[in-house]
């Protein structure tokens, strides 16, 4: 549900504002109003921005480097995070650039080893007694053997397509030779080598130093991102004040949810803060905080990948999460999967950061489903139960489904969450607008599940038909009054008719597209299956008959087939039914989104 808000506004003296908005950081229940018109560009503001940049940068770096977050060392809130960012960034930075030293030595290596050992000096000595080597490269097409016969010339090596070869002058002749001159380094590749080999073993080193010192820098740039987002927030709420009465008193509104309230106004109350409280207006835009039982507050997250409701409508999130979940197992629908799933979650959920269990929480709980789901297909591992001569399985198989009923079920289902989403937007339609504005909706209601039961009921039982007639006269007869006459109990029913017809028109042609969107949950269910039978077939009919070795390549290719089959199918069971809540379900539960999150203005905690 979506937690009901009230609105505050603050006078507040100018000499006590800063203490005033310390009071509030610390009961961190207001979620302040942002100015209209923006806020102006702020020198501090964008300083504090760019620290924060820069502590996340050095927090990948480290994490880049091997920093594990198990072997965190804590460090005291007193900590220096604006020293130790200087410090990882001089220490990154270090070994960046001898990096970069080491990709320079290497390619002076490349370009000097062909060359041999030599000595820079005895060249000089060389050209002393009128002895000039020139050192040259070309691709082997180009050599031209008359240069051998007009110079003195030396071929050092030939690498690949490539010729090296050095031309022997007296000073100041310059060979005419079509060829690449070559300009060599001051040392030889040995030398080179040896430089290469020390910068290798200075950046271990500096790595080694690097995991170690992050081990309590990791920690305290956590404490002091912390920090900076405080910082950040409390700047932008001053950007937010308004200042009222030639500065002298601040203006500050904000939102708190009505069931945290009571702690804001004791605390107003006892500093003799002015403030007014007010319910929110019917076109203000107020944050949105969602509150769920636990099981519905796990599909929190996917339905914010969306968007939020806006304060004023229903939040669909505790009515999609069953049929989300359902959505998931049939696609899937592997029950040795969904155990896979379970186990994984629960291992990872035992290990993972608090922020994270809520996800390996999801992750379970959409593997019990495949579980249940799989074996009502009568799917293990890519193998049919259904089919299995396995004399304790029989008596299972009662609830085992086949292909045709599979694909039915998924029709079902789609129409389920179809017409539940319309019950949903005409609740949701008769609290916000009233009952006369809902008729149409309800028209439609009778004409769904009055003539949908009507024919149910006939063919489960022995319906009279004289009373099955007048029932679809009834509902019928209703619902097409109220969709195509009192649609608009203020509107002229000609106008209405009109309206009505064009409102039949994309009703019928809607739903029948949006439940035949439900096939996909039979398609991928279907698939994941067929896969997982080819891969079995695949380990069986290729492993051959060596004994053992047989044995090995057959689970080899089970293990790389299935897990293939594993990440595909799961990616396509949380991405369709996803899809199906997001477009199918949302848009006949009436669903408008535009919520802004809730976000307190509240202290730093500590690491």
């Amino acid at each position: 549900m979506i937690v009901p808000m009230r609105k505050y506004s603050f006078l507040v003296y100018h000499r006590y504002y800063h203490e005033f908005l310390e009071a509030i950081r610390e009961i961190g229940v207001l979620h302040v109003i942002e100015k209209q018109e923006g806020v102006a560009e702020n020198q501090t503001l964008n300083e504090q921005l760019q620290v924060l940049n820069r502590i996340r940068v050095a927090q990948r770096m480290l994490n880049s480097y091997g920093s594990d977050e198990k072997a965190w060392v804590a460090v005291s809130p007193g900590t220096d995070g604006a020293a130790v960012l200087s410090e990882t960034e001089s220490r990154i930075g270090l070994i960046e650039s001898l990096q970069q030293k080491l990709q320079l030595t290497d390619r002076e290596w490349e370009r000097m080893e062909v060359w041999g050992v030599f000595s820079p000096a005895l060249l000089g000595k060389l050209a002393g007694e009128g002895y000039i080597l020139h050192f040259y490269s070309c691709n082997n097409r180009k050599f031209d053997q008359e240069w051998e016969a007009r110079y003195p010339l030396f071929e050092i090596d030939t690498v690949g397509t490539t010729r090296y070869f050095v031309v022997l002058t007296a000073p100041g002749v310059q060979p005419d030779i079509d060829a690449d001159p070559v300009k060599l380094s001051d040392r030889n590749a040995v030398e080179i080598a040896a430089e290469k080999e020390q910068i290798r073993r200075q950046i271990a080193d500096e790595k080694k130093a690097l995991e170690h010192f992050a081990l309590t820098a990791q920690p305290a740039l956590e404490l002091y991102l912390r920090e900076v987002n405080g910082e950040i927030d409390f700047s932008r709420v001053l950007l937010n004040t308004r200042k009222e009465a030639g500065e002298k008193v601040m203006l500050l509104e904000g939102w708190s949810p009505v069931e945290k309230a009571g702690e804001l106004e004791a605390y107003l109350e006892k500093a003799g803060v002015y403030f007014e409280a007010s319910e929110p207006d019917a076109e203000e835009p107020v944050p949105v905080k969602l509150k769920n039982n636990k099981f519905a507050a796990l599909y929190e997250s996917i339905g914010e990948l969306y968007d939020l409701p806006n304060y004023r409508e229903i939040d669909l999130t505790p009515f999609f999460a069953p049929f989300f979940m359902l959505f998931f197992g049939l696609c899937l629908g592997d029950a040795a999967y969904g155990l896979l799933l379970v186990a994984g979650a629960l291992y990872m959920r035992s290990k993972a950061k608090p922020s994270m269990k809520p996800v390996f929480s999801l992750a379970s709980w959409l593997g019990v489903s495949t579980v249940i789901l799989g074996i009502v297909s009568g799917t293990f591992m890519g193998f049919n139960l259904i089919e299995a001569d396995i004399a304790w399985l029989e008596q299972f198989k009662v609830i085992m489904l086949n292909s045709d009923q599979l694909f039915n079920v998924a029709l079902v289902l789609g129409a389920v969450q179809i017409i539940f989403g319309m019950l949903i937007r005409t609740a949701g339609s008769i609290r916000r607008f009233g009952f006369a504005a809902s008729l149409s909706l309800l028209g439609w209601l009778l004409i769904i599940l009055g003539g949908g039961g009507t024919t149910l009921a006939g063919m489960v039982s022995e319906l009279d038909p004289e009373v099955k007639k007048y029932l679809y006269y009834g509902f019928f007869g209703t619902g097409g009054l109220l969709v195509f006459v009192l649609n608009n109990i203020k509107r002229n029913p000609l106008i209405n008719i009109g309206a009505g017809v064009w409102d039949a028109y994309n009703m019928a042609t809607g739903i029948l597209g949006d439940l035949l969107s439900y096939i996909r949950l039979f398609a991928l269910g279907i698939s994941s299956s067929v896969m997982g039978f080819v891969f079995n077939d695949l380990a069986i009919n290729m492993s051959g008959d060596i004994p053992v070795l047989s044995t090995l390549i057959m689970l080899l290719i089970m293990v790389f087939g299935h897990g293939i089959n594993i990440f595909m199918g799961g990616l396509g069971a949380f991405v369709h039914p996803m899809r199906l809540t997001f477009v199918e379900f949302y848009k006949n539960a009436g669903f408008e989104g535009g919520g802004k999150k809730y976000k307190p203005f509240k202290s730093v905690q500590s690491y």
